[in-house]
């Protein structure tokens, strides 16, 4: 599966400049792909004001993302803020190339910003199964909570979209390529880049690791659209000859 990685600046709390942007940078790019991956809170930035900024499910964000899905005739993933029965979420949409959509609300909200306080944390890990591979899509402050990503389902692909800031990027490094060993599975993170209007600077380092803890893409600091393809016979040859998962321990999350 070939996969674009979008790593990128964002306008704060202004989805059309974003959208424009995005479009800009996808439209750009001539190679053909599966999958394309935006960073978290693509339309906004990071905020805490999702009052400002919060679509529907059937609000003009989800709507460019299912036309640019099928013009692309590829998937194209990314979080934005959601409105929804009176709650807010940081909510992960995963757009088919027909237009269907899967989505995760993000489990783990960032108390140090207070996500807590303005949104709703989503409740269940779900697996999209695209083009022959099991994908577990999380969010950002996700990654330090290993139990919730543990690989129980045999799923493929590790996929974390991220508004990381830069003074914790070792830690999103270390942690990255943890959870694709720990896991034997790929890691890809999608993070931003630039300064946000709470003075927050991100480096991105958007990056690819494999089941081994290998860098595929290594960490990248400047804009751009980064393209790989993974194989996954060569995953699961792994997982067979090394056979670490057997050995996994069985628990429950309640």
């Amino acid at each position: 599966m070939k996969i674009a990685l979008l790593q990128t600046s964002l306008t704060w709390e202004n989805a059309t400049e974003n959208r424009s942007h995005l479009s800009q940078k996808i439209t750009g790019f001539i190679e053909d792909v599966d999958l394309i991956v935006l960073p978290e809170m693509f339309s906004s930035g990071f905020t805490m004001n999702p009052k400002a900024v919060a679509e529907t499910m059937l609000g003009e964000t989800i709507a460019w993302l299912q036309h640019l899905a099928k013009a692309k005739n590829c998937a194209i993933t990314g979080s934005l803020v959601i409105e929804e029965n009176g709650n807010y979420y940081n909510r992960l949409v995963f757009v088919f190339p027909d237009g269907a959509i899967q989505h995760y609300d993000k489990r783990h909200l960032f108390t140090l910003a207070g996500e807590d306080k303005v949104y709703t944390a989503g409740k269940d890990k779900i697996l999209i199964e695209y083009k022959g591979f099991k994908i577990c899509p999380l969010i950002c402050y996700d990654l330090r909570f290993p139990v919730f990503a543990r690989n129980v389902e045999d799923y493929d692909i590790l996929l974390y979209v991220a508004n990381w800031p830069k003074p914790r990027t070792n830690a999103w490094d270390i942690l990255l390529r943890a959870r694709a060993v720990e896991n034997m599975s790929y890691a890809i993170g999608v993070n931003r880049i630039g300064k946000d209007n709470n003075s927050l600077d991100y480096i991105g380092h958007s990056q690819v690791v494999d089941f081994l803890g290998n860098y595929i893409v290594e960490p990248q600091e400047s804009e751009g659209v980064f393209i790989i393809a993974l194989d996954k016979k060569q995953l699961m040859e792994t997982r067979q000859q090394l056979g670490f998962l057997n050995d996994r321990d069985g628990f429950e999350i309640i």
